[in-house]
Formats: C-alpha cells, sequence, structure tokens
C-alpha cells in the first residue's frame, strides 16, 4: 500500500491526468506528470512536469526517481515505455495490458480469444488484396487499427469500391467492422487494486454525434443490463490480470452486449462520478495504483453529462452567466487554449434528486448552447 505524501506519475498530459492530479492532491499525494507539451492542462496542476517525449530514456528514468507508482491517461503511451517503467517502480495498468488495447487487432482477437462477444469483423492491411469475405461485412466501418479516438481514423463504408479507397487513404492497417443496427451504445468503468478487490461505478449510456462522445446519462437503472455488463467486465480484468481504472464499450444489439472497444483508464463517460458519486473514476484510478481499499458500492445521483466541444466558441465565448444560473448545473472547463472545433473544451453536468429535473435543465441547457435536442 502506497500511502501519502507519497509521489505518484502519470504519463499524459490531457484533461483525464488533470482530473487525476486533483483527485491525488486531495489525497495528499504530490503528482508528476510527464508530457512533451509544454503547455500540458495537467503538467500545469501537478506538483512538477517534466517535458519530454514518451520515449525519451533519461525523462522516464527522471520520472522513475520521482515516484512510488505510475499511471497513464492515454492508451497511446508506448508499452515499451511502460515495459522499461516497470523495471523501476509499479505501473498500473501494465504494459501487457495496454498493449493489447492499442490496437484494435490485437484488442479484437483478445476478446474472440476470451469468448467475449463482439461485433463481425476483418483485419486489412493498405498493401494486400481485400479478402472476399469483407462483402459480407457490408455496411461497414473501417478504423485505422491504431490512434483513432473521437470519430478520427474512421470510414463509413457499403462497397469493395468505397472499401478499396478507403484502405488506401489509411495507408495503416486497419479494421473492418460490420454496421449493426444499434439498440445503445454504454459503457462500465471499473477499478481492480493489487490486493484483487474490484469496484465498479454504474453503467451509463452514452450518444454520440459526429462519432464524439456528446452526451451520457449516469446512471441507466437497467438491473440486466448492469448486470451482464459487469460480469464482461470482470472476466476481462480477469483475463487481462488487470490492476487499474479499465472502461468498456459496449453496443447494445438484438438485446444483448457486445464489446466495441477498450480503455485502460478513465473515460469522458465517467465524468459524471466527479459530481453525481461519492467516488469519481480518478479517485478509483489513484486508489487502485497505490493498493488502498476500494469502495464496495458506489452509490450515484442521477445525472446527464454534455460535452462541450472548441465548436461552441466559434461565435464568441459561451454565456457562462446563463447557464450557471440553472439549477443542478457542474461547469468544467479544461484550461485548453485554442478552441478548435471537435477539440473537448470541457463538460457539463446536470444532477438532481430525479430525472424530471434533470433531463428539464439538460433541455434548457442545449437550448442556450444551440445543440439539437437529445
Amino acid at each position: 500500500m502506497i500511502l501519502p505524501p507519497a509521489t505518484l506519475g502519470m504519463l499524459g498530459g490531457g484533461q483525464l491526468g488533470r482530473y487525476f492530479v486533483m483527485a491525488a492532491h486531495r489525497l495528499g499525494y504530490k503528482v508528476v506528470v510527464l508530457d512533451p507539451d509544454p503547455a500540458s492542462i495537467a503538467g500545469a496542476a501537478a506538483d512538477h512536469h517534466i517535458v519530454a517525449p514518451y520515449d525519451d530514456t533519461a525523462a522516464l528514468h527522471e520520472l522513475a526517481s520521482y515516484c512510488e507508482a505510475i499511471s497513464c491517461e492515454f492508451e497511446n503511451v508506448p508499452a515499451t515505455t511502460l515495459a522499461l517503467l516497470e523495471k523501476q517502480k509499479p505501473v498500473r495498468p501494465a504494459a501487457s495490458a495496454v498493449r493489447v488495447c492499442q490496437d484494435r487487432r490485437e484488442e479484437k482477437a483478445f476478446l474472440r480469444g476470451a469468448n467475449i462477444p463482439v461485433a463481425p469483423y476483418l483485419a486489412l492491411l493498405p498493401e494486400e488484396p481485400i479478402p472476399a469475405q469483407a462483402s459480407e461485412l457490408f455496411p461497414a466501418i473501417l478504423k485505422t487499427a491504431s490512434e483513432g479516438y473521437d470519430g478520427k481514423g474512421q470510414w463509413q463504408v457499403s462497397n469493395l469500391d468505397e472499401l478499396a479507397t478507403a484502405l488506401a487513404t489509411s495507408v495503416v492497417p486497419c479494421v473492418l467492422e460490420k454496421r449493426l443496427a444499434l439498440e445503445g451504445e454504454f459503457a462500465l468503468t471499473l477499478a481492480r487494486n493489487p490486493s484483487g478487490a474490484i469496484s465498479a461505478l454504474p453503467l451509463v449510456q452514452n450518444w454520440h454525434r459526429g462519432g464524439i462522445l456528446d452526451q451520457t446519462r449516469s446512471p441507466t437503472n437497467v438491473p440486466a443490463l448492469e448486470s451482464e455488463a459487469k460480469a464482461i467486465a470482470e472476466r476481462l480484468i480477469a483475463a487481462l490480470d488487470y490492476v487499474g481504472v479499465l472502461t468498456v464499450e459496449f453496443f447494445l444489439v438484438e438485446g444483448r452486449l457486445l464489446v466495441n472497444e477498450l480503455a485502460p483508464r478513465p473515460h469522458n463517460s465517467g465524468h459524471p462520478s466527479l459530481d453525481n458519486a461519492a467516488c469519481s473514476q480518478f479517485e478509483l484510478q489513484v486508489r487502485a495504483l497505490c493498493d488502498l481499499p476500494l469502495p464496495e458500492q458506489i452509490a450515484v445521483r442521477p445525472a446527464l453529462l454534455i460535452n462541450l466541444l472548441g465548436d461552441l466558441w466559434q461565435n464568441g465565448t459561451p454565456d457562462w452567466a446563463a447557464l450557471l444560473a440553472l439549477p443542478g448545473l457542474h461547469l468544467h472547463l479544461y484550461g485548453k487554449g485554442e478552441p478548435r472545433p471537435g477539440r473537448k473544451m470541457g463538460h457539463i453536468t446536470v444532477t438532481g434528486d430525479d430525472w424530471l429535473a434533470v433531463e428539464a435543465t439538460a433541455s434548457q441547457l442545449r437550448t442556450l448552447l444551440g445543440l439539437p435536442p437529445r
């Protein structure tokens, strides 16, 4: 067990890392962030910011010298970096688990090998002929095998010609997934500490616009789905021998949950826990990293999260005064610089004691922001 005022390490400098720093500080820890961006928002909040690439060996040794344990805020930290750090200090999640989540081909193969239900798919290489069975997946989505997120690195394809064009455009390994008739999109965030204790936030439901998370409802209050999701997620944690926070994204198809993707970290859809739960996903991350006790159950209040993308700034700064006058509204701005279209600048969570009040406020919020109704 690693107790405060120990120093913890964080690889990654975005909003997820920033919230980790804030959660660690509340518990009495210090945090060192390693991120190559001098303007890193997590680095600005940390006790020390090492400005260096993730493969800078000297910087990694410096990070390890400060810290008792290390985590990461996104899955694209090189697995070789995590493996190097593991030789010096505890790294949670481990390089072996993160490596699986870094490549959709490896992730899909792992899920299929663990008998976890997934959508039909094929792994494709741009320099190889397209196999005949690709036609069986149309209409489909072509996704780059690595580093695609928030709708980036994805193409909707309906025939072999469109697939060939998209694959040539990608110039990298890809996964072709059958586009299914979705009855809903869900996510479950859970944590496991080195002692084997597991704690989960309630299942949430997600809605996307343009491939980017638009709104999250927490909790779903669908006991059967929640039980199914937890059973699948705990099987995944066991198969990966996972320690840390893991988010599992699900598709609901014909009443059955299929795993879409794994995120070896806290997740955008877990942000409501900052305002509606006694223990947020970021406190869970700190607790799991340090082998602290995990809560057996996490009760939550009704909450709706709405993401704030840079598009909202195109006609000037949003009217924060009007928004903050709404009941149960929690504004989170991440402190980023330029508000580019599609860039996550912050989020708003609306909480309340009953869903009617929460939904009414969220509807007003969307109108004030100029967002279409959900």
